[in-house]
């Protein structure tokens, strides 16, 4: 018998993620503020709900996708922790502050339920194709009881230690995203004013000591290496607004055990004058576009 589980937050991501269920033989008890994202969980075959609370009464596991720390502990507190029965299993797929994840897993532990941390990455189109990397937080009983319902949903599933680190893995590697992002963008501005041709650049320093994943999959420059967002104008992809969130809740956790991030709070500085632009919406490689004087 399929487990049944509860989809609280169907967004850019969380749609597809809960479709992913689906397609793997899941049943899925869909929760959602929005009608139209509601609408189309159910024409995939998820059963309508109501409220949180409605979605957890009888699942085997609750799957939380929701945009920051204070609405997860809101629905777990207010809703979830009340409706659910008493072995059902908690996912929390949102990236949120190190700090909430471990108090609401404390809560959750505290009332006899198991729980994980685990943020995702790989964007809205890895979401769909059922291909995102979990990084989880939890116990080792707790991941073992997600793992399968994570790789309905993923290509990599891993248990990044107790409870807050999913998410504390999660915010060092988009700081070191972000970061890398920016250097990545300023050598290309700076290589074209020099007079180096863009493709040129790219074939010396892609197999040279230089490379990075921000140059070799997801380059900034229109037309030079594999398809990215930056040859469709920048559209689609990982938006800068989301890249912000996560650099501010690097900054913060950085501050909370004293850890020194020169490069990660300037990448955080040069994406809030990115976003102050009008800008949030579009894909973070668009910073050369600022860093070019565009």
């Amino acid at each position: 018998m399929s487990q049944t589980i509860a989809f609280i937050g169907l967004g850019n991501m969380g749609g597809g993620m809960a479709a992913n269920l689906l397609k793997n033989g899941f049943a899925v008890r869909a929760f959602d503020l929005s009608e139209e994202a509601l609408a189309k969980a159910a024409e995939a075959g998820a059963v309508r709900c109501s409220s949180a609370a409605e979605a957890a009464a009888g699942a085997d596991a609750v799957v939380t996708m929701l945009p920051a720390g204070k609405h997860v502990e809101s629905v777990y507190q207010g809703e979830v922790f009340g409706a659910a029965k008493a072995d059902a299993l908690f996912l929390d797929c949102s990236t949120i502050d190190v700090a909430t994840a471990r108090r609401v897993e404390e809560a959750a532990a505290a009332r006899g339920f198991e729980m994980v941390d685990a943020p995702v990455s790989g964007g809205i189109a890895a979401a769909n194709g059922g291909t995102l990397t979990f990084m989880v937080g939890g116990t080792e009983q707790a991941f073992g009881r997600a793992r399968p319902i994570l790789s309905a949903m993923g290509k990599a599933v891993i248990h990044a230690g107790g409870a807050g680190n999913g998410q504390a893995a999660k915010i060092c590697n988009n700081m070191l995203l972000g970061a890398t992002m920016v250097a990545t963008c300023e050598t290309f501005a700076m290589a074209k004013k020099l007079g180096l041709d863009p493709q040129t650049f790219y074939d010396i320093s892609s197999v040279s000591s230089g490379q990075s994943w921000s140059m070799t999959s997801y380059c900034p420059v229109p037309g030079v290496g594999p398809q990215s967002p930056s040859d469709n104008g920048y559209q689609g992809g990982f938006a800068v607004g989301l890249m912000l969130k996560d650099l501010k809740l690097a900054s913060e956790a950085a501050a909370s055990v004293g850890a020194s991030v020169p490069m990660g709070n300037a990448a955080e500085s040069l994406y809030q004058m990115l976003a102050n632009r009008g800008e949030a919406g579009r894909d973070f490689s668009l910073m050369i576009e600022m860093l070019e004087g565009k």
